[in-house]
Formats: structure tokens, sequence, C-alpha cells
């Protein structure tokens, strides 16, 4: 009897030992279930929150490359416009104006003019330094007659 009775305990024990099981697994399945719950709303927050920060930083970027885009062009037209004034700058302070270039013209006539006097006058006259003393001696065309009373005149060489 304090067998069966023992064994009636046992089994009543047993029983409400499986049913704590049960609940411990029915419990377990409904833990397991809230935290992937859990885990999926965090996990689809954050991917949200990161959507949203990727779309901020895409913005910032395009914003960065709006504005160096400009300077590049400022830049771009700042050098363009640099280079393309240098040879007029250049050419309004190193080249002579149109009233300089007749003036140095009518000079150059005047100069040529005066050339042409001076090599009909003697200019293509071969002077030079002559001996110790260094004295002027002068270049003369021997082939040619000699002139005056006493022929001291020679003719100079290329006239």
């Amino acid at each position: 009897m304090t067998a069966g009775l023992l064994m009636e305990s046992v089994q009543a024990q047993q029983q409400h030992v499986e049913a704590a099981v049960e609940r411990l697994t029915n419990l377990t399945e409904d833990l397991d279930a809230i935290v992937r719950e859990a885990i999926r709303l965090a996990f689809a927050e954050e991917f949200r929150a990161l959507g949203v920060a990727s779309q901020r930083a895409a913005e910032a970027l395009q914003a960065v490359r709006r504005t160096a885009s400009l300077r590049i062009a400022a830049w771009s037209i700042a050098v363009a416009g640099g280079c393309s004034l240098m040879p007029l700058i250049v050419s309004l302070t190193v080249l002579p104006s149109h009233a300089e270039l007749a003036r140095m013209q009518a000079q150059r006539d005047e100069l040529a003019s005066a050339v042409a006097r001076l090599e009909h006058w003697g200019g293509r006259v071969d002077l030079r330094r002559c001996g110790p003393a260094r004295r002027l001696c002068v270049r003369v065309d021997r082939d040619a007659p000699a002139f005056g009373g006493q022929s001291d005149y020679l003719i100079v060489k290329g006239y």
C-alpha cells in the first residue's frame, strides 16, 4: 500500500513535471517567436534608419558635386578669360600704334634717303687705321687713273 501510494505520488509528480515541461516548451516557443519578432522589428527599424542616412549622405554628396562643379566651372572661365586677355593686353602695350607705325615708316624713309646720299658722297669708302702710328688710310682703285697736278689724287675703290 505504501508502495502504491508512493507510486501514485510519483505518477502525479511525473504528470506535473510533464505538464511543466510542456508549458515550458510552449513558453519557449512563444518566447522564441517574440524574440524573432523583436529582432525583425529592430532590424527593419535599423534598416529604415540606414536607408534614411544613406539618402542624406547621397544628397550631401550631390550638393558637394554641384558645388565642386560650379567651382571648377568658375575657375575654368577665369583661367580661359585670363589666357584670352593676356595676348590682347600684351599687344596693346608692346606693339606700336598706327600713328607710331606711320611715324617710324616716315623716319625709315628719311634714313634710307640719307644713307643713299651718304653712299653717293663717299659712304662706301673703306677707311682704316694703318701702320704703327695708326694713321688714317683709304682703299683706292689701283686700276683707275691718277688725277691732280702731281697725280696725287686717286679714285676711291667702289666709286
